[in-house]
């Protein structure tokens, strides 16, 4: 037998005995396309801020510029539904788009959280009230990150795999908003940017542990996104802008160069 025969023989033999063991090989893109894909999740995945937004989609703001539409276009998978929304938390996901699932869903996305511990709320504290108060604000948000965010996210993801229960989840992550001692002369000081970039430290930590626990993929885009902060002199992100909802939002870019590649990666 030739060494490439004796190869080629090996590694069928090596790949039956995991089938019979139950060794789960690793998911492409590819197989993922087979069957259905569903975007869930809050403005981060519906593209916020990337504008081209579909025209259906209203005030949830669906881009096609965003990673799930962006995804779906280069894979071509058997279904896509993309339900994902401006404003959406933990609940309002699990209440008005676990619809889009079935047993025949074989790739879901889902960002959720930052709706959950106020967000919007706690940037406007920043932007608006001197760094007393910006602090403080971002100290509740951590204390909701460790305490009841857990529980929100818990609940959704069991709802997911109870709707899908075939489906490889991906959770997606926050980027961090700063560059820290970066381009930006005026604005938040760097122990507010320092804050808020800690803050979304922490609330990537609790969601991939709640994403490990029940069984989903964490994929973060810090690394992604990093060089590509504010004050950067690169950004991603948008600062204060108008509309207001565009605020703190990745731009077209950064659903293309941050959120897609990290989705991708893990898909």
């Amino acid at each position: 037998m030739s060494v490439r025969r004796f190869w080629a023989s090996a590694s069928t033999l090596i790949l039956a005995a995991a089938a019979a063991l139950g060794i789960a090989q690793p998911a492409s893109a590819d197989s993922a396309a087979v069957g259905g894909y569903v975007a869930l999740g809050d403005s981060y995945s519906s593209g916020v801020g990337a504008g081209d937004y579909l025209s259906d989609s209203g005030d949830c703001r669906r881009s096609t510029n965003a990673y799930p539409y962006l995804w779906a276009a280069a894979h071509s998978p058997s279904s896509f539904t993309f339900v994902a929304c401006s404003g959406a938390t933990t609940s309002s996901v699990a209440g008005t788009q676990l619809g889009a699932l079935s047993s025949s869903t074989t790739l879901v996305s889902v960002t959720a959280g930052g709706n959950d511990v106020g967000f919007a709320d706690v940037m406007q504290d920043c932007v608006l009230s001197g760094e007393a108060t910006c602090l403080a604000s971002v100290d509740s948000a951590v204390s909701q990150m460790n305490n009841s965010l857990p529980s929100g996210l818990s609940s959704l993801y069991s709802s997911i795999h109870s709707s899908a229960p075939q489906a490889h989840v991906v959770v997606l992550g926050y980027p961090r908003f700063y560059e820290i001692g970066g381009s930006c002369i005026a604005g938040l000081t760097e122990a507010e940017r320092t804050a808020i970039n800690n803050a979304s430290d922490v609330m990537n930590g609790v969601i991939a542990k709640q994403a490990a626990d029940a069984g989903f993929t964490f994929s973060g885009v810090a690394d992604e996104f990093t060089g590509h902060e504010l004050c950067s002199g690169d950004a991603w992100l948008h600062s204060v802008s108008i509309p207001v909802e565009n605020s703190y939002h990745p731009k077209a870019e950064g659903q293309s160069g941050g959120y897609l590649p990290a989705f991708s990666s893990a898909a």
